[in-house]
């Protein structure tokens, strides 16, 4: 599931123009593809919103210390998240890592230092091209 800045997505009747650019993971994908079909319609809808350019801390929030942001998604009682950094170099650029279904209501440590480490693992990698 790969968005496209400034790609115009036929919505119903109304075009929708993306200002960000969302790009998830093979693991975030999978983790994403095996939610219920309305729990995945819900997060695909605040993926949507986000590259719209909402940043509402109720849908995308930064965690506290940390360059990770995670996407909230709250559907039917269960609350779903995925971990996500910036990346502004090439464009406005919002990578998700992966997603957990959250059972507490603080963020596993061991999902941020996962993330974290995505992140340092990704910017070494554009350094060496």
């Amino acid at each position: 599931m790969e968005h496209f800045l400034y790609l115009c997505i036929l919505k119903g009747t109304v075009m929708y123009k993306a200002k960000l650019r969302v790009v998830l993971t093979e693991e975030a994908d999978a983790f994403v593809d095996s939610l219920p079909e309305k729990a995945k319609k819900k997060v695909t809808y605040n993926l949507l919103k986000v590259e719209g350019g909402e940043l509402d801390s109720e849908i995308f929030k930064k965690l506290a210390d940390t360059d990770i942001w995670e996407f909230r998604t709250l559907y039917n009682g269960i609350c779903y998240r995925l971990f996500a950094f910036w990346d502004t170099g090439r464009d406005t650029l919002i990578i998700a890592t992966h997603g957990i279904v959250k059972k507490t209501k603080r963020t596993p440590q061991k999902e941020i230092r996962k993330a974290e480490e995505i992140r340092r693992q990704y910017f070494e990698t554009e350094k060496e091209l």
